[in-house]
């Protein structure tokens, strides 16, 4: 019975904002009930999670319709095609990355970057909406040239449409802080359809949404001519990687709520089928939607059976309720769709990303950003990119340090290399905290280099951090190693695992430190290394 109500809530919610994606994606506004009719049911019977809904989504509908919109005009026959065959090829993809349980890929989108692409998403919806929020047309997909157009054409923006837009945001925008049980965006829906059906506001220059095809969706395979086959498959693959990353992130989180585990690969699974019923449905791409899913459980969903209730009220509404739809007039819908890209501009967690790793914030700037100003199929590369490069630069320059004695408690603590340190008469205890690598290993023989100095007996290496050494990394150490040595200075491993040892074993590293200078423990390797000082 919960799951039953959650539905009936969720769709009363959810609705109204599928239709608004419809606009986002350049497509019929019924190709938006068609998403959360038979692809909502594919993942909930394929799919893992039991919160994750699986639907229309704005990010997903930004990337294509952006580069979509180069190859044919929204709202035609063939782009209708186009945006089938992206489904199409999104689904294929996904197989395939569930044939080689590639679902470790959303590791490779850290929650900043995300964090920057979802804002920088939510500024490109926001800009997209104000078009038609303000009663005036737009000739442009990219957004600083909407915002530009925008900005020409505010002379002849429509008062009443501004009027209706103000008015639906403020409601959507107090009800969401003051009364959040009520579905506010479905009361909007209704007070529109009913203005519009009541009184003639097309002749204040507001438009409408039109007719609606009724019933069930016809089942057909897109056809696009080759060329442009070809040209989809990038964006395609853009779409993929938003709907792995976005999709695991959001059933991750859904998950810890009720200590429950999900399965990345059976996810995917359920998405690839759920892609491929849009396709044959003549809706869009579809994907694991954050907001929909927090509404979700909001209503009480426990299981995939709220959406399950959800896709039999949607399948009613196509039946039966498509003919008050055309009355819902476009600056309403518009500003529905608004508020949701505002409210994926997380002010709150890009503060907290600030305030704890400034250098982590300024690439989720940079990420959002580059949605924004070159589009989102270019955010998300920028955002694995960003990701990746995050990640090398803490192994390119990773932290380094001696180990001294505290005068006081007489135990070691690291203190940054400089010249001059020893950890004791003659010793020095010398700490690397990453892999050895081609880009990083000049930096570990330049600081070992920087400690050698007069009265310097031996280096002994904390190894507790290396786990591997690359062939280029091992050419510079044996060379390293070999110039110690002929300086008479002893180098002795501490805290080598078996995996480091491997490496040094292969790479000739062991001959010429010799065995008897590798240790497992650092204090043994301390120990060798003052008997060595002893001598």
């Amino acid at each position: 019975m919960q799951d039953a109500l959650a539905g009936l809530s969720l769709a009363s919610m959810t609705i109204p904002q599928v239709l608004g994606y419809a606009r986002i994606a350049g497509m019929p506004a019924v190709t938006g009930l068609y998403t959360v009719l038979l692809p909502l049911m594919a993942f909930s019977v394929f799919g893992s999670s039991r919160h994750l809904v699986v639907a229309a989504d704005s990010a997903t509908a930004a990337i294509f319709s952006s580069s979509l919109s180069e190859i044919a005009s929204p709202q035609t026959a063939y782009y209708t095609e186009l945006v089938g065959m992206v489904a199409l090829l999104s689904g294929a993809l996904l197989l395939v990355a569930r044939f080689f349980k590639l679902g470790f890929l959303s590791d490779f989108l850290s929650r900043t970057v995300l964090a920057g692409f979802m804002a920088g998403v939510g500024v490109q919806v926001a800009l997209a909406m104000l078009a038609d929020m303000l009663g005036v047309v737009v000739h442009t997909r990219n957004s600083l040239r909407q915002a530009y157009q925008l900005a020409l054409a505010l002379p002849h923006v429509v008062p009443f449409a501004v009027c209706l837009a103000i008015a639906t945001s403020s409601v959507l925008w107090l009800g969401e802080r003051w009364c959040k049980q009520v579905p506010w965006s479905l009361a909007v829906v209704v007070a529109g359809i009913t203005m519009g059906w009541l009184y003639p506001l097309q002749a204040y220059g507001v438009h409408l949404v039109g007719p609606i095809t009724a019933g069930l969706p016809s089942l057909h395979i897109p056809r696009v001519a080759w060329d442009d086959m070809l040209a989809l498959l990038p964006v395609a693959t853009s779409c993929v990687f938003v709907m792995i990353a976005q999709s695991a992130a959001t059933a991750r989180a859904a998950a810890d709520s009720f200590d429950e585990t999900v399965d990345e690969n059976k996810d995917i699974l359920g998405l690839s089928l759920a892609n491929a019923c849009a396709a044959l449905t003549g809706a869009f791409a579809v994907n694991g939607s954050p907001t929909q899913t927090a509404m979700a459980i909001k209503a009480g969903a426990r299981s995939q059976m709220a959406q399950g209730i959800f896709s039999l009220i949607t399948l009613s509404v196509l039946l039966f309720l498509t003919k008050p739809l055309q009355y819902l007039p476009h600056c309403i819908l518009a500003a529905i769709v608004f508020n949701v890209g505002v409210g994926m501009i997380r002010l709150r967690v890009l503060d907290a990303i600030r305030r704890e790793s400034p250098g982590e914030f300024w690439l989720a700037v940079m990420t959002g950003l580059t949605v924004v100003c070159l589009g989102v199929e270019q955010g998300i590369f920028a955002a694995i990119a960003l990701s990746l490069f995050r990640h090398v630069r803490h192994s390119y320059l990773p932290h380094t340090q001696v180990l001294k004695k505290d005068p006081v408690t007489g135990l070691f603590e690291a203190e940054p290399v400089k010249t001059g340190s020893f950890s004791e008469p003659g010793i020095v205890i010398y700490r690397f905290s990453a892999d050895i690598f081609y880009a990083n290993s000049t930096r570990f023989a330049d600081d070992i280099m920087l400690l050698v100095q007069p009265g310097l007996k031996s280096i002994v290496i904390d190894a507790s951090a290396i786990t591997d050494i690359d062939y280029s990394a091992a050419v510079v150490v044996r060379k390293l190693l070999q110039d110690l040595v002929q300086r008479n200075i002893c180098i002795i491993f501490g805290r080598v695992s078996v995996y480091l040892k491997s490496d040094m074993d292969r790479h000739f590293i062991s001959q010429i430190v010799g065995e008897s200078n590798i240790f497992p423990q650092l204090h043994t390797a301390l120990s060798e290394a003052r008997r060595h000082v002893q001598k």
